[in-house]
């Protein structure tokens, strides 16, 4: 019998346990790995996420979170190899499919080479010695992305889509390099990006007696004074100081914050009835965020921010604590604030306390928000809308754009380096006269480093050996490669194969990390599978 409060247990020991998790790495690295490279194989997923009930989908993550084996065993090796392509994506935004390739290589060949007189725990050390080196080489590697560099990199993290590329490509040179690309789901066919200079808010006009524009429903001004608060404007009288100048000057008013329904309706009345052109939206988000979004707003258009938090009160605003913005575009559902004077010495010192801030966050969603908030301030801000002409295709390309923003976001941070697998097989040769060939550690870091070239090659149909014969790539020549798609040796810049360096480097290092765990896992304890108690 079961006892109370008490759940049974399987334990697993020594080959036994790891034999049954290198199985269930072989599974699902099957199944991801037919994905790299620009001749990568689809994927068809069982899916409840779709009417249709399917996902077909290039993408190695999706593929990877889709799988779950029946053997507890083989499932926790499963979930381990889902850490290190998930970590690798949120971090890096693609390198998925390289890091799940990577780890099984170095467990594969750990299992293969480490014996029972090596010391096991000083092997693994050697490894994680040797991967801190050939991360600093990764980076070291690693070149400035040019302009005329940003369509190869969106192409090639697209499945070698090259409308994709230029479309993304585009984007980013419009917002430049500290904007941001976000991507959505279109309502139409056609995948187009969007590019706005200016702050984009979650938040619409709050009566739509405020629309002046009523072909697209909107409430369009240019040069208009900006209120920044979040104190509520409870009666109106709270801002007769800044109201009664700017009626009779004629000025224009957005009022960023929580007006009550007399206040609205009041200034919704006179925008009818006497012409006055004035707006108000709500204080965008919720908690935390929402005070840092208005900092941020404040700080873009010059306005004094006046918050409850630091004690502001509201009654003793001034004209010259206004701020203005070029142009302001207020829809039902979101507002876009223009502003295009140069960028002043307080937005460029708000951007480097961003930038800070951003080293210390480890969510990937805490990570966006940050990149947002800086490309508000001294960037645009870029929508690739994505469509086509079924969900299921939609869901697979939305897959591909989005690791394609981000790749080129990993690129445009820290440098790119020779694609298709190639810098982490050259390194094998630095490898070899920096350290001792003969260890163990360093027969196995040599056998994974090759591993992700290799699969390339492979899902392309070509002969290995052949390609490895040739002499650019046995000298170790550092740019010097072989393009699957052309079926030409030459410079990969020059051919436009390339990765981002932060890809490569993060799925070096998820790979070890995980690889290692494995190889010095000793026993597994899994809840026992019983069909009825006893």
């Amino acid at each position: 019998m079961q006892e109370q409060g008490y759940i049974p247990k399987d334990l697993s020991f020594d080959d036994d346990a790891r034999d049954k998790l290198i199985s269930g790495i072989s599974k699902i690295s099957k199944a991801v790995k037919s994905t790299l490279g620009p001749q990568g194989q689809t994927v068809l997923i069982e899916s409840t996420e779709h009417t249709q009930g399917l996902t077909v989908t290039k993408d190695g993550v999706t593929v990877a979170k889709s799988i779950f084996l029946m053997d507890p065993i083989e499932n926790l090796a499963v979930r381990m190899m889902k850490q290190a392509s998930e970590k690798t994506a949120n971090t890096a935004g693609d390198g998925t499919t390289t890091a799940i390739v990577l780890t099984e290589a170095l467990v594969k060949a750990g299992q293969s080479f480490i014996t029972k007189e090596d010391n096991l725990i000083q092997v693994v050390r050697e490894i994680r010695a040797a991967g801190e080196d050939l991360l600093k080489k990764i980076k070291d590697s690693a070149v400035d992305v040019t302009d005329e560099m940003l369509i190869d990199i969106a192409t090639i993290s697209a499945n070698n889509d090259k409308e994709i590329g230029e479309i993304i490509a585009k984007a980013y040179k419009d917002v430049g390099r500290d904007g941001i690309v976000t991507v959505e789901r279109s309502q139409s066919d056609k995948t187009y990006a969007e590019v706005t200079n200016g702050i984009k808010v979650d938040r619409g006009y709050t009566s739509t007696m405020f629309i002046n524009d009523q072909r697209k429903d909107e409430c369009i001004m240019d040069g208009v004074k900006v209120l920044v608060c979040d104190t509520e404007i409870s009666n109106i009288l709270q801002i007769e100081n800044i109201l009664k100048p700017i009626i009779n000057a004629g000025e224009k008013l957005l009022i960023i914050g929580n007006c009550s329904p007399n206040v609205v309706n009041t200034m919704a009345a006179n925008v009818q009835r006497n012409g006055l052109k004035f707006c108000n939206i709500m204080v965008p988000s919720f908690g935390y965020k929402s005070h840092e979004l208005m900092q941020d707003i404040a700080f873009s258009v010059g306005a004094k921010y006046f918050s409850e938090q630091t004690g502001d009160d509201l009654s003793l605003i001034r004209m010259e604590d206004l701020g203005i913005a070029d142009k302001i575009i207020v829809g039902k559902d979101s507002t876009i604030i223009i502003k295009n004077g140069e960028i002043t010495k307080e937005i460029e010192d708000r951007v480097e306390q961003l930038k800070e801030q951003q080293t210390t966050l480890t969510a990937k969603h805490e990570r966006d928000f940050v990149n947002e908030r800086i490309a508000s301030l001294v960037g645009g801000i870029g929508c690739i809308q994505v469509g086509a002409t079924s969900d299921i295709e939609q869901k697979e390309k939305f897959d591909r754009v989005d690791d394609s923003v981000c790749a080129v976001r990993s690129a445009l941070q820290e440098g790119i380096v020779p694609g298709g697998g190639l810098l982490l097989a050259k390194l094998v040769k630095q490898h070899e006269s920096d350290y001792n060939s003969d260890s163990t550690s360093d027969k196995i870091i040599r056998h994974a480093l090759v591993a992700p070239l290799t699969q390339i090659l492979i899902n392309a149909g070509l002969d290995v050996d052949e390609i490895y014969k040739n002499d650019g790539l046995q000298l170790g020549s550092d740019n010097f490669g072989y393009n699957v798609v052309t079926g030409e040796y030459g410079d990969m810049f020059e051919m436009g194969v390339v990765d981002p360096a932060k890809v490569t480097s993060e799925a070096l290092s998820n790979a070890i990390s995980v690889a290692t765990t494995i190889l010095t896992t000793n026993a597994i304890i899994t809840h026992a599978r019983i069909g009825s108690d006893d």
